[in-house]
């Protein structure tokens, strides 16, 4: 099949930008991204200029499209969930945007979890109270910078800035809408009785619509910033896991994914929210996919995150900061450093208990005030050994996460894998003896742009329906199966690493409940 068109994904991260131009065959055909640095002004607060999302945009778009031989049918952006962009009337920002994880709105969620009953409020979102969400930061907003909460002002997601910039409706996609803590995910609509309590006005946000709409097509000036052609089509992606999902065909029930990222994010697909019991007592996330009527239920914890520290923690010194190379990826070196500690890695267990909670864990507990614990430590142990020690705590969390989705959603043993992650052949195994999986490695590593494509591809008629993109542009390359003589050598250092995360999630629970009993 010749590919005479072709589309462009820009995925939009907390900290790194990324444009992939994909053939309608599903190939890559360049890609470019670029690194920025959020601040942190205070201490809980992440905040970063908002002309940066729009300048790293413009730069990755432009890098792509230079000597491109199939010019770009459409373009399609997804985007990092929670951030957001407070702007006036003519969509100026007027403050900083806010990260997801900036945890300033720690008193504000105590108040949303008084005023909701814990699970009405995951009834209505999919979501439980956590100060990584918009609707926290918007009462800390109103009552330490009313100037930002003025009625003029709408608090817009990364893509509906970025949108504004590109002279068209700053809209807002089903999927990113959930993650405000204000979406009705069954209804599609924000949520009443939601902006009802916390007197937030519907006008202050974004207006939602469907992963795939169509926003509009960009003039001459904005064409020329971006290196494309005039008329280019520009869609709505969604929240990056959703498009991650659609990008390793998780469209329907019965698929799992598992996008191996700064956080590990494990998402199944289903016809209807995942909102039992079992889910809120293990704090899932079930919300809107960019698949239309479905949705996904995901849980996730650090995992990149806990690598990339203890690279930088070796290495840095040695080649400065920036280890990142002009293009946003790992640089020769870093991955020079992975192979050579993956390569010196003992053979068997390393009997070290490393939990991967540097900010905090995720489910099923989600407390911002944990940290990451390292137990085993002796005088003889070497750095392969405490890299090997933080793949395994990786994968013991992985067999959590996995008991937690089964729990939820029903049984599955396939899991289909993707992001920087899948590039450790130690950390699979490690991972598939652990959780009992057959872990499936995707051909295209970039999953959230390949979804996007997808989108796009369909919004303008390149694709019949999404089920047809997937089943022409997604595959696996490889298999990695659970390794039962492996999994019982590592049986009493999973059992312990289970007794210390409890431990640490008791803790830390304990600590939290003190925290409030001062805060009133």
């Amino acid at each position: 099949m010749a590919s005479i068109m072709s589309l462009l994904a820009i995925d939009i991260g907390s900290s790194r930008c990324k444009a992939v131009v994909f053939a309608l065959t599903g190939e890559i055909l360049t890609q470019h991204a670029c690194a920025y640095t959020p601040a942190f002004p205070a201490p809980s607060h992440a905040e970063i200029n908002p002309e940066t999302f729009w300048q790293a945009v413009c730069h990755c778009s432009q890098a792509v499209s230079k000597n491109l031989s199939d010019p770009v049918r459409a373009l399609c952006l997804s985007s990092h969930g929670e951030t957001f962009v407070p702007v006036n009337g003519r969509n100026q920002p007027v403050a900083p945007a806010i990260l997801n994880q900036d945890n300033r709105a720690t008193e504000e969620t105590v108040w949303l979890e008084r005023t909701f009953e814990r699970k009405r409020l995951f009834e209505i979102t999919g979501l439980v109270a956590h100060p990584m969400y918009p609707v926290p930061k918007f009462l800390w907003l109103r009552k330490h910078r009313p100037d930002v909460v003025a009625p003029s002002v709408r608090f817009l997601s990364v893509i509906g800035y970025v949108l504004s910039r590109l002279g068209l409706p700053a809209y807002i996609d089903y999927s990113l809408a959930s993650r405000y803590l204000a979406f009705d995910i069954r209804q599609r609509r924000w949520s009443e009785e939601i902006l009802a309590a916390t007197e937030i006005s519907a006008e202050c946000l974004p207006i939602p619509v469907p992963a795939g709409t169509i926003a509009g097509k960009i003039d001459a000036h904005v064409a020329s910033q971006l290196g494309l052609s005039p008329g280019t089509i520009v869609v709505m992606g969604g929240h990056d896991q959703p498009c991650s999902a659609l990008g390793v065909g998780a469209i329907g029930s019965g698929r799992v994914a598992d996008s191996m990222g700064t956080y590990e994010c494990l998402l199944a697909a289903s016809d209807q929210p995942c909102l039992t019991d079992e889910a809120l007592a293990a704090s899932l996330n079930s919300y809107c996919h960019v698949v239309p009527d479905k949705f996904v239920t995901l849980a996730y914890f650090p995992s990149g995150i806990m690598v990339k520290w203890f690279h930088d923690l070796l290495y840095a010194a040695a080649y400065g900061e920036g280890s990142l190379a002009q293009n946003g990826d790992p640089s020769d070196s870093e991955s020079i450093h992975y192979a050579s500690l993956e390569r010196e890695a003992p053979a068997g267990p390393t009997g070290l208990c490393i939990t991967p909670n540097l900010i905090g864990t995720c489910n099923p507990d989600f407390n911002p005030r944990t940290r990451g614990i390292i137990s085993g430590l002796g005088p003889d142990t070497t750095r392969s050994q405490i890299y090997k020690g933080i793949l395994e705590g990786l994968a013991c969390e992985l067999s959590q996460m996995t008991d937690i989705l089964t729990n939820a959603v029903g049984e599955f043993r396939d899991v289909y894998v993707t992001g920087g992650g899948a590039r450790s052949a130690l950390g699979l195994q490690l991972r598939a003896a652990l959780s009992g999986r057959e872990l499936h490695v995707m051909k295209c590593p970039e999953a959230v742009c390949l979804g996007g494509a997808i989108l796009a591809g369909v919004a303008c008629g390149e694709y019949g329906s999404l089920r047809e993109a997937v089943e022409l542009v997604v595959h696996d390359v490889s298999t990695v199966s659970p390794d039962p003589a492996l999994a019982a050598a590592y049986a009493q250092q999973a059992k312990q690493y289970r007794h210390l995360r409890s431990a640490l999630t008791a803790g830390a629970t304990t600590e939290s409940a003190i925290g409030r009993q001062e805060e009133q």
